[in-house]
């Protein structure tokens, strides 16, 4: 076999695993996992009093995948007012 054939094989497979990653059904399991992961990570960034949010995720269906997350800091007020709501009893 030469290198020309093992390139050849080699760049099918590339093929064959990038039209795998664009499954209808892999593309929702990896937005569900991302938006879990968002809550998760944001959840305890809000426990450790940090003043950063994962604002958005970007996907990229390519080989390898990837999860981009965006990162902002929110207004430390806009923090305040969410947990005085939290706290407040409806009668």
């Amino acid at each position: 076999m030469t290198i020309f054939d093992k390139a050849k094989a080699l760049s099918g497979k590339m093929v064959d695993k990038t039209l795998e990653f664009s499954s209808d059904e892999l593309i929702a399991d990896t937005i569900i996992l991302s938006m879990k992961k968002q809550e998760k990570v944001n959840e305890i960034l809000r426990q450790r009093g940090s003043n950063y949010r994962v604002s958005g995720v970007d996907l990229e269906m390519g080989v390898p995948p990837k999860m981009i997350f965006g990162v902002r800091r929110i207004a430390e007020s806009d923090e305040a007012d969410k947990r005085s709501d939290i706290g407040d009893v409806v009668e």
